[in-house]
């Protein structure tokens, strides 16, 4: 497949996730989508680093053309996707208090460690996890 008709399916992909994402944030109650993102993958499969490279790049290429404070819309469209491709990740929650205000934040990990959008550093406190355990890593092969 050449490059250009990837970043393609990849961007078409991304664009149309992120749009259902939102609308799920909006529309469902919250119990029900992290019941949803706590199933596993259909048909788990031995994934290379270059799935998960290419999810990352084109959702924050998408993001990038909206506007800020949707890192959770990014981070279930991320888990859809990859999980779309049978690869196992997790959404991960995050608060920090910045002056008077409790600030939240989302991202995605995969079982080797990859990240999907910005962790925060040490300035979040992780208070949620989603998705594939922390002590389940798969290796990739």
């Amino acid at each position: 497949m050449k490059l250009r008709t990837r970043r393609r399916i990849y961007l078409r992909e991304a664009s149309v996730t992120l749009v259902l994402a939102r609308l799920a944030l909006r529309l469902i109650a919250p119990a029900r989508i992290f019941a949803w993102v706590d199933r596993p993958p259909r048909r788990p499969t031995r994934f290379s680093n270059d799935e998960i490279d290419w999810v990352s790049w084109a959702l924050e290429t998408i993001a990038a053309r909206r506007p800020a404070n949707q890192c959770l819309a990014c981070a279930l469209a991320a888990h859809a996707m990859l999980r779309r491709r049978g690869i196992a990740s997790r959404v991960c929650l995050a608060v920090a208090r910045e002056d008077r205000e409790v600030i939240a934040h989302a991202w995605v990990e995969s079982g080797n460690g990859k990240f999907i959008g910005a962790t925060g550093g040490q300035r979040f406190t992780r208070i949620a996890e989603f998705g594939l355990p922390r002590a389940f890593q798969i290796s990739p092969q």
